[in-house]
């Protein structure tokens, strides 16, 4: 790319936004010339404002930004990053839609609407196609695209490599969700200290239908959802970063353990999104250590953007189970939308 992209950073005080600014120094593409935050913060200086949390530094390149209003007007930026909680995402994202900028969220504000895309490029490349669609139906010339929920990202890249070669039918899941994954400051640690907590409001319906959406098919301008059951419990553990999810499928026809390892290890991003910055190389490592992934020692697998799959083994209900791991906060959240907005610049759609 000749020219850097100039984009901002929406929300970019919270712990998905430091990640995003994060990710963002030394980007191929994209140019980080603005961040945004809440009223209290708007016009001091970022370094100031925000509470860093992340263990690598603030990147010099943010720390004198004046934080901005999340407002379009005045923003010299063709993207945004949204890192918007899902209520303000809401209310504001479609603002900068209407102002010409296309949005990359993390946010789910938009993840049910039937012309937003729910992207993940090496699974559903094809579904920025919808872009177009929701331009001419809204009547803007931006435009939202979102990821998905950070627990649905992993176990959607394992189910899709396994539907591609055998098909699927039914899915029961388990996750052991990280605490990052509450954004700061999270769950009190009174709660989740030498504690697991059997339940995260919201989590299980998305797991139970985003996967459905992405696997689904893109036919005459609508996307027909996978014909997929699915039953899952979400748990919160005293994780720092790593969503890991204990997976039981039914396939559509059988397969053998080798057979099943084979396919994820032969998965390959679509050629639309193979060769993007961002792309994981490979999408999926299969571990042959019986006590693997671990979220410490494999959630930067790829640079935290490869999905990481062990434990492949024949199951008495169904026909396998499996442990998926992925890295909630960069696969998961920030580089999940930084990799979306690479497809958009790679289908000239920005």
């Amino acid at each position: 790319m000749s020219k850097e992209i100039p984009v901002a950073v929406l929300g970019a005080t919270g712990s998905v936004g430091q990640r995003f600014v994060q990710l963002l120094a030394g980007h191929p593409w994209f140019k980080v010339v603005a961040v945004t935050g809440s009223e209290r913060r708007v016009g001091k200086k970022f370094s100031e404002t925000c509470h860093w949390i992340l263990s690598e530094p603030m990147p010099e390149y943010a720390r004198d930004f004046k934080v901005l209003p999340t407002d379009p007007a005045g923003l010299d930026a063709h993207l945004v990053f949204s890192a918007l909680p899902s209520g303000v995402a809401k209310e504001l994202e479609p603002n900068f839609a209407k102002a010409g900028i296309s949005v990359c969220t993390n946010a789910g504000a938009y993840r049910r609407e039937a012309d937003v895309p729910v992207l993940l490029p090496e699974v559903n490349a094809d579904h920025i196609d919808l872009v177009p669609v929701q331009r001419r139906k809204r009547g803007w010339s931006g435009c939202i695209v979102t990821n998905p929920n950070c627990t649905s990202t992993g176990t959607t890249i394992a189910l899709k490599a396994l539907m591609d070669r055998f098909g699927l039918e039914k899915v029961f899941g388990v996750s052991l969700q990280a605490i990052s994954g509450a954004g700061y400051p999270g769950v009190a640690s009174m709660d989740i200290l030498d504690n697991v907590i059997p339940h995260i409001a919201g989590e299980e319906p998305k797991l139970e239908w985003e996967p459905r959406k992405m696997l689904g098919s893109l036919v005459n301008e609508e996307i027909q959802l996978a014909d997929v059951t699915f039953s899952t419990h979400c748990n919160r553990v005293a994780v720092s970063d790593g969503h890991l999810v204990c997976l039981t499928v039914e396939l559509g026809k059988k397969a053998s353990v080798e057979e099943a390892i084979a396919a994820l290890r032969d998965y390959q991003a679509p050629a639309r999104s193979g060769s993007l910055p961002s792309t994981p190389k490979p999408v999926i490592v299969v571990s042959d250590d019986p006590g693997r992934p671990q979220p410490r020692l494999d959630r930067m697998t790829g640079a935290g953007m490869t999905t990481v799959v062990g434990r492949v083994r024949e199951d008495t209900l169904f026909d396998l189970r499996m442990t998926v791991l992925s890295h909630n906060t960069i696969r998961g959240a920030a580089g999940g939308s930084i990799y979306n907005a690479e497809l958009l610049v790679n289908e000239g759609l920005l």
